[in-house]
């Protein structure tokens, strides 16, 4: 499992954490939870996980095979304008749809997320992630965004676009796009493969930035016979500044707060057999329960947790910082997790632990820095790692020349 926002109490300056007792293994140590039905058995998403190009109109529902839902939280995102979708649970709990006159159908060019907790017949408790995409019109391409429209990011944020379609003509479509600031600093883009073109400054974003995505992709030719659809802007915020030092050897992570300490706090890290990367990772996801399956990152049937709290996504490949209450008295001595770093928790997640307490501080796109470990260094699109590449290699990767 290599693998986030509530009030909580205010703590000292600079606090250490070291002798804590609680549970992480980083990306799980194996724990036994029983057997109770697997959250894609209790919990059924229409359109299925992963869908591409799911028909416009098509219609969207979530319900249980038994038990309950307790919460469903759908999410809408077209040219990076994020959009909730409203529904009600009905049945007594057992089905969830959105609700208004034609809700539950689906819109075109668009992506969706489906976030879902629910409790079997036998109390125990699940959630469940599914995201699938709909159909572009026509002989069309579109740039999914990263991050959202007006918000309020870290400073080694990223912007990300993913095309629907492969790139051919990778010139003309970079020549569409228009990333600046205020105050200016140059910003230059990268590909990786053909479906995807990030853009980041030299160095991390100052605080205050505001950052500006224009694109002119509208009868853009990508490839032949494939157009562009959009002509849109956005904007985004950087916050404050946050910096998040691992250090895999020492069992420990500090927590910078505009070059100020914050805290130090006790952490485990991969273990030997399964090291957790080095390198700057960028947070791209904040989840307050998640399941994590060691068949979905490719570690076999080892465990299966399904309501691990304060997820915090650090690479596309299964990296998270996340809360553990399985694990003991690990934090700040062993390593003892499949990659992922782990902060002590609770069941069912409390603000009072270090976990709990560094997710209601934490931004998407905030830095978290390992060192130390055995493990090679993250790539840089493993996620948003482009801050691994040195400016020189990055601007070399445009496709109009620096």
């Amino acid at each position: 499992m290599r693998r986030a926002r509530r009030a909580g109490a205010a703590l000292a300056a600079v606090l250490t954490w070291a002798g804590l007792a609680g549970g992480l293994a980083g990306c799980d140590t194996g724990a036994s939870f029983g057997k109770p039905r697997t959250p894609g058995e209790l919990i059924r998403v229409t359109p299925h996980d992963t869908a591409r190009g799911v028909r416009a109109g098509a219609r969207l529902a979530v319900e249980v095979a038994e038990g309950r839902l307790e919460s469903v939280k759908v999410v809408r995102v077209q040219d990076a304008r994020e959009e909730a979708v409203a529904g009600r649970l009905e049945e007594n709990g057992r089905r969830w749809r959105p609700t208004g006159p034609g809700a539950d159908r689906l819109t075109p060019a668009a992506k969706y997320t489906v976030d879902a907790v629910a409790v079997d017949g036998d109390g125990h408790r699940a959630a469940r992630r599914t995201t699938f995409t709909t159909s572009v019109p026509g002989e069309r391409f579109i740039g999914y965004v990263t991050p959202e429209n007006r918000a309020t990011v870290g400073t080694g944020m990223i912007v990300k676009l993913e095309f629907n379609r492969e790139i051919d003509d990778r010139a003309a479509v970079e020549r569409g796009i228009r990333v600046t600031s205020r105050p200016a600093v140059p910003i230059a883009p990268h590909w990786f493969g053909r479906t995807r073109l990030d853009f980041r400054p030299e160095k991390y974003w100052r605080p205050g930035t505001e950052v500006t995505v224009a694109l002119d992709l509208r009868d853009v030719e990508a490839a032949r016979g494939v157009y562009g659809l959009q002509r849109k802007s956005f904007e985004f915020t950087v916050g404050r500044s946050q910096v998040s030092l691992v250090d895999a050897r020492r069992h420990t992570m500090q927590v910078r707060k505009d070059g100020r300490l914050l805290a130090t706090l006790p952490v485990t890290a991969g273990a030997p057999r399964s090291t957790t990367y080095n390198g700057k990772m960028v947070v791209s996801e904040m989840l307050d329960v998640t399941r994590m399956n060691s068949r979905t990152v490719g570690f076999g049937g080892e465990y299966d947790i399904p309501d691990v709290p304060h997820a915090i996504r650090l690479t596309d490949s299964g990296t998270f910082l996340h809360g553990n209450y399985w694990s003991g008295g690990v934090f700040g001595s062993r390593n003892v997790s499949h990659g992922c770093v782990g902060l002590r928790d609770v069941k069912g997640g409390s603000p009072l632990t270090p976990a709990g307490w560094f997710f209601d501080r934490t931004l998407i796109g905030d830095v978290v820095e390992v060192t130390g470990s055995a493990d090679r260094e993250v790539a840089p699109d493993n996620g948003l790692g482009g801050w691994n590449m040195d400016w020189a290699r990055w601007r070399a990767g445009g496709a109009t020349g620096p």
